[in-house]
């Protein structure tokens, strides 16, 4: 499987490029994982409310991706797998189950951060209105947005995770439909500050493991 590292790439630019690679996966091009990270962003997914923007003043971008409005900024990784679900993998992961897909993309995130030493990090569905949510949590702090999207039984969009604590981030809308305050950093988690770099290489590894 390719890894891919875009470093910093504005949003509707990453979109444009995973659909070029869904593309190409479903032609029979080799899978890949997408590492990059977002100038500050707000991106709307297909359920977001109006009530989510309570005085966002920057950026945003409607978004293909399920679930609600969420921030992308320089202080998190962001993960894009082009994944070609016709095929059966491990994990458990059958062929065109698209559920199967998004509870494998928690376990990677989660195995990844209890590697990086977040030993309490947990997936989580949330039942927000009528909408079912899902991300990974850590107690009462969630650290990781995700919202997918499959076209032509390719996935894209996927897993946002918040490694640099940023004070900043957040402010001015519900994530997910939830107070700010809610999201937490694994810098914040662990203490101790964290290298993006060193992240990405780890995670490329649990990642590339799960989905092989």
């Amino acid at each position: 499987m390719r890894i891919d590292d875009w470093g910093l790439v504005e949003y509707q630019s990453a979109v444009d490029r995973q659909l070029a690679a869904v593309d190409d996966v479903a032609g029979g091009g080799e899978e890949r994982l997408i590492f990059c990270t977002h100038p500050p962003v707000v991106t709307l997914g297909r359920a977001t409310p109006s009530e989510d923007l309570i005085g966002w003043q920057g950026s945003t971008v409607e978004s293909s991706r399920g679930g609600r409005a969420t921030y992308h900024g320089p202080n998190q990784i962001v993960i894009y797998p082009i994944l070609d679900l016709r095929r059966a993998r491990g994990f458990g992961i059958p062929a065109r189950d698209i559920h199967a897909y998004l509870r494998g993309l928690e376990s990677a995130t989660v195995m990844a951060l209890r590697e990086l030493g977040m030993t309490r990090a947990e997936a989580r569905t949330t039942q927000v209105g009528e909408i079912s949510l899902t991300g990974v949590w850590i107690g009462e702090r969630k650290i990781a947005s995700m919202g997918i999207a499959v076209r032509k039984w390719v996935t894209y969009h996927g897993v946002a995770i918040n490694i640099i604590d940023d004070p900043k981030a957040f402010v001015g809308i519900r994530p997910c439909g939830f107070a700010a305050d809610v999201m937490t950093s694994a810098e914040k988690e662990l203490g101790r500050p964290l290298v993006i770099e060193d992240c990405k290489r780890l995670f490329a590894s649990v990642f590339g493991s799960t989905f092989a």
